[in-house]
């Protein structure tokens, strides 16, 4: 089920998320329906905050980025990260143009590390690491970041938040537009 998108200014996307605790068929469900939201936003990542949830839990479509040897079963679709944390974030750092779905519209560069390990759960609730770079480095961290409370505009210099205030507040009041369903708070 595709569940609609929750838009930067919703007091849920800032409150952080919490550690899930278990396997459960919620959660299977909820994994289910944040692949079928985040490929039917042509996204390549979403977060669980993304869509009025506070559970630890992002997905992410990285199999074609990503060289797995050997190849796990996960790796063929998108996949789950359950209780994600980044354990090592390398020293050199790149610049990026990122985007979210949370805020339709806008995209901006942002600095982060170019590599970083990540200790996690998969879906089968087994602990996994992954060191990965480049664009999955990114997604991941951008992710983790939703799971936290912050947003990939939080990272950008003062000056140009400034410069996308307006167009934030709108965002935050309703007044966005996208092709795939968003959560308005009325």
């Amino acid at each position: 089920m595709i569940i609609p998108i929750r838009l930067y200014g919703d007091p849920v996307l800032r409150g952080g998320a919490e550690d899930v605790a278990g396997d459960s068929a919620e959660i299977q469900q909820l994994i289910d329906d944040m692949i079928e939201t985040m490929r039917g936003a042509s996204g390549i990542g979403l977060a669980a905050p993304q869509v009025g949830r506070t559970e630890r839990i992002f997905v992410a479509d990285l199999a074609a980025e990503i060289q797995f040897e050997p190849v796990p079963e996960e790796a063929s679709q998108p996949m789950a990260f359950i209780n994600p944390e980044i354990v090592w974030e390398s020293e050199e750092e790149g610049d990026f143009e990122e985007g979210c779905l949370s805020i339709p519209d806008i995209t901006e560069m942002v600095k982060r590390s170019e590599r970083i390990r990540l200790t996690y759960l998969d879906r089968r609730f087994r602990p996994q690491e992954l060191e990965v770079g480049d664009l999955p480095a990114r997604v991941i961290q951008h992710e983790v970041d939703h799971l936290e409370g912050i947003f990939f505009v939080d990272r950008i210099s003062a000056f140009r938040r400034r410069l996308l205030r307006r167009k934030l507040r709108e965002i935050a009041s309703g007044k966005a537009e996208a092709d795939y369903a968003l959560y308005r708070i009325l």
